[in-house]
């Protein structure tokens, strides 16, 4: 994993969350902004993908193969699945589930790194 990639998604997220919050507070539905931003969001997280990929091909492989594999993909797919449930939903709690798919995008990016770099 990309150490400085895996910073840059959590911040980014987190940006994201905060702007989809102060969305939800003033009733405003997800417009096109919103998706860019998680469209963006997104790339950074297949940039990421892409580059764990190729760590392991390269032999570099987490102690939790399985279990690294398994949060990778949720991370690929959850970006793209809030985003159409979010704008989807036409009323205020549209970027309420943006904002809920970025805290939760950011804690599963910890989990990456600490599957991929454990503590002894």
């Amino acid at each position: 994993m990309v150490d400085w990639l895996t910073m840059t998604i959590q911040m980014a997220s987190l940006a994201m969350a905060g702007w989809c919050l102060v969305s939800t507070f003033r009733d405003q539905p997800m417009l096109v902004p919103h998706l860019v931003g998680m469209g963006v969001l997104w790339l950074l997280v297949i940039g990421q993908a892409v580059a764990s990929a190729a760590a392991v091909v390269g032999g570099d492989r987490p102690a939790e193969a399985a279990m690294f594999v398994s949060y990778l993909a949720t991370v690929v797919l959850l970006p793209p699945a809030c985003a159409v449930w979010g704008f989807m939903e036409r009323s205020k709690w549209g970027p309420a589930v943006i904002a809920f798919a970025c805290l939760v995008l950011a804690v599963l990016m910890v989990r990456l790194e600490q599957l991929w770099n454990p503590v002894a």
